[in-house]
């Protein structure tokens, strides 16, 4: 009897492009997902753009070498134009200091505004050395004795204080001017339940000081409370004198924003915007 043939299957040669075409639309659609949850970097952005202002604005640092005779030109073809005016491209983040013709700046001249108004708004307590104003081109500070604001041992406001302060919060309204509020102690030691040391109290009287501007319409945005306790006097503590000039709250009328925390909260913003949003509309659900 005769033995059948092993029937020979036919050897596919082209199975890898199955394996091929899988990668490749994976590939894909990896570039897509991550295409679609990219961001541009402002802070990049703005390096390049100054980078590629001053580049163009600086000084040619070789001579302009001198041409000789007419360049050849192909036919039909335009001759550049020379001295292209290049446009005027202003800085992102122009200085803030702009000089005005009498020399100064324009912060200075704004502290200088402010603290004239200040000074005689509270004259009457300057003469009477309750009130101190010192200034300086990039700020301003107004220093008020803890006795016109606050009992001893209390971060609760005196009823003249009110006064006081609303006089100055009027002022300061119409100034866009940061301000910090600067709280300072004696060395007397304090162990309250509201206030277990200087650092609390300090610190409180300073947070009054920012309700009472608050509720007269300075942005809260402009206002630090800032408590130093005992930590810098300005005058001897072993005398009751001493003590009395350490016990103060400091108004610091700054020339400009704060650089430092404009930055970061830029930064906070935009990291908050590059995040991708979260689409809980394929999530499956869980089972048992």
């Amino acid at each position: 009897m005769a033995r059948r043939k092993k029937h020979e299957e036919h050897e596919n040669h082209e199975r890898w492009l199955i394996s091929y075409a899988d990668f490749i639309t994976l590939l894909f659609a990896f570039f897509v997902v991550m295409y679609s949850i990219s961001a541009i970097n402002e802070g990049k952005f703005r390096v390049l753009s100054e980078a590629l202002v001053a580049a163009f604005r600086s000084q040619p640092k070789s001579l302009t070498p001198i041409q000789t005779g007419k360049p050849a030109k192909a036919p039909g073809e335009l001759t550049p134009p020379l001295n292209v005016p290049i446009p005027n491209l202003s800085p992102i983040n122009p200085p803030t200091h702009e000089m005005n013709e009498s020399g100064g700046t324009a912060q200075a001249k704004t502290i200088k505004r402010i603290a004239d108004e200040l000074e005689q708004a509270l004259a009457a307590m300057i003469e009477s050395n309750l009130i101190a104003v010192r200034r300086d081109e990039l700020w301003l500070e107004l220093e008020i004795k803890a006795s016109v604001l606050f009992p001893s041992g209390s971060a609760t406001l005196q009823p003249e204080a009110t006064g006081v302060l609303e006089k100055i919060a009027a002022i300061l309204r119409a100034h866009p001017n940061p301000i910090h509020i600067e709280g300072f102690t004696d060395t007397r030691p304090i162990n309250t339940l509201a206030f277990p040391s200087n650092w609390e109290l300090s610190a409180a009287r300073s947070v009054s000081v920012v309700r009472l501007f608050t509720r007269h319409g300075i942005q809260p945005e402009r206002l630090a409370a800032i408590g130093f306790g005992e930590h810098r006097p300005v005058a001897d503590n072993a005398t009751e004198d001493g003590r009395a000039k350490n016990r103060r709250v400091v108004l610091v009328i700054l020339a400009s924003e704060d650089k430092r925390t404009h930055h970061a909260v830029e930064e906070a913003a935009t990291e908050t915007q590059a995040l991708p949003a979260l689409n809980t509309s394929h999530v499956p659900t869980p089972i048992g």
